[in-house]
């Protein structure tokens, strides 16, 4: 295999391998989230505000359809590491093209659901009228592209499993590129409105997708991707969905939390959908350091716990805390300094503005706290624990915060009653994770010891 695009994970010092193995997923994130950002300032400046609530708005509906086949990619990764660590690399090129398998199929089930679902899902979000319509009409071209974004999502994963996050990266920067310039052209100069928008991120998908998929094609060794070997291999499908169906039924159910919430927010009109669709990109870009630190405890402890390793285990989990709850604190202060003039970029409704600035200081301030619990799910989940993580992120997190919109918010039916359960909910599934993964560490280690 190409040793340029490999980190060794199991030796030597860990820090800086974490951070070169993290930052590149981190601005791949952000990368992504430019794709919505662009998508929403474009709509949100040069449409009108109903564009931008029908882009921002829907973000729940998106996430509620795709979370249980992008929780599947977090299988491959874990597959793949496994093999690594286990010393089978002949194994390697099936977790390969059954990945890329799984990745097709899911986007064309995701193309079919995403264009039946959309207008009863924005209905149950309550979609303010104004803004239904273009949410309709966005959605139902953005589906058309999920076989791309299935196709990047998988392949980056492989790639990430040996330590290369920055190909998926590179990739990414020419999607973003061609995304925002195309927006620009299809909405100012070829006036398709926010039909162009959704044009413009589809066309650009598939340019990333392209360029994964050319990638695995030329990489050497068993991580090659050579279509006439592309098949669904059972053991290596099995230990997909052991990893990957836990994950992404977390993310099914902490979407659909979201949805529930997102009806709340819609109901207090389109300057709340807008100010808080605004806030939100901010919140995301953040997000992607914790989801990129999680991402290493992921494939670190994979790789070292099928070698039992359990040190360095240790080591990986208490370094990727530290890195994501450190470098969360410093941006969000940013962000918040920033406040209004940063929400500008997206509107100049005042209104939106103000709804906006509630959801920063509400959510943002206390985000940091969201890594106690990603951080340590990821790292049971690189031990082959998923179920576990997934049930307290459940219950800590999504029920909660569906029983608090029909309990506390239905009592008092005021947007920071509403938005307030983010942090709580945080404190919450943090707290009952630690003490999980107490418990979980030490059977985990006893049973690759035994060689169970």
């Amino acid at each position: 295999m190409s040793k340029s695009n490999t980190i060794d994970m199991l030796n030597g010092p860990l820090a800086l391998k974490l951070v070169q193995f993290a930052i590149p997923i981190a601005i791949a994130g952000v990368l992504q989230q430019l794709f919505n950002s662009a998508d929403a300032a474009v709509a949100g400046r040069f449409v009108g505000p109903e564009a931008l609530a029908a882009i921002g708005g829907t973000t729940p509906v998106v996430m509620l359809l795709i979370s249980l086949f992008t929780g599947l990619s977090v299988g491959t990764n874990v597959l793949v590491a496994l093999r690594i660590g286990q010393g089978h690399p002949e194994k390697i090129g099936d977790a390969v093209h059954t990945s890329i398998a799984v990745a097709l199929v899911s986007g064309f089930i995701l193309l079919v659901a995403g264009i039946v679902f959309v207008e009863p899902l924005l209905a149950l979000i309550s979609m303010p009228e104004d803004a239904f319509a273009p949410a309709v009409l966005y959605l139902d071209i953005f589906f058309l592209g999920m076989p791309f974004s299935m196709v990047y999502n998988f392949g980056s994963a492989v790639l990430r499993s040996k330590g290369d996050t920055r190909r998926p990266l590179y990739a990414l920067i020419v999607a973003v590129i061609l995304n925002v310039g195309l927006n620009i052209a299809f909405v100012t100069v070829v006036p398709w409105g926010i039909a162009g928008v959704a044009i413009a991120t589809d066309i650009a998908n598939a340019a990333s997708a392209g360029l994964i998929v050319w990638f695995l094609m030329h990489e050497e060794g068993p991580y090659r991707l050579q279509w006439r070997k592309l098949r669904a291999t059972k053991a290596e499908l099995l230990v997909i969905l052991k990893i990957g169906v836990p994950a992404g039924l977390q993310g099914v159910v902490f979407s659909l939390s979201n949805v529930v919430i997102q009806s709340g927010i819609n109901s207090f009109g389109t300057a709340s959908t807008a100010g808080v669709a605004a806030a939100l990109n901010f919140e995301f870009y953040t997000y992607f350091l914790i989801n990129a630190f999680t991402q290493a405890a992921v494939t670190f402890v994979g790789q070292n716990y099928a070698a039992r390793k359990f040190k360095r285990c240790d080591r990986v989990f208490g370094l990727c805390l530290a890195f994501a709850m450190g470098s969360v604190l410093v941006l969000n202060a940013v962000w918040l300094m920033l406040g209004a003039n940063a929400l500008r970029i997206f509107t100049t409704d005042d209104a939106a503005i103000e709804y906006g600035l509630m959801r920063m200081w509400y959510g943002m301030a206390f985000q940091f706290i969201a890594a106690t619990y990603e951080v340590t799910a990821g790292t049971m989940r690189g031990m082959g624990w998923s179920m576990t993580p997934t049930v307290i992120t459940i219950v800590g997190s999504c029920v909660l915060r569906i029983v608090w919109i029909f309990t506390v918010f239905a009592a008092n039916p005021d947007f920071i009653t509403l938005i307030i359960i983010y942090p709580i909910s945080w404190v919450v599934t943090g707290v009952a994770m630690f003490i999980t993964y107490y418990f979980v560490r030490k059977r985990a280690y006893a049973k690759a010891t035994a060689g169970v």
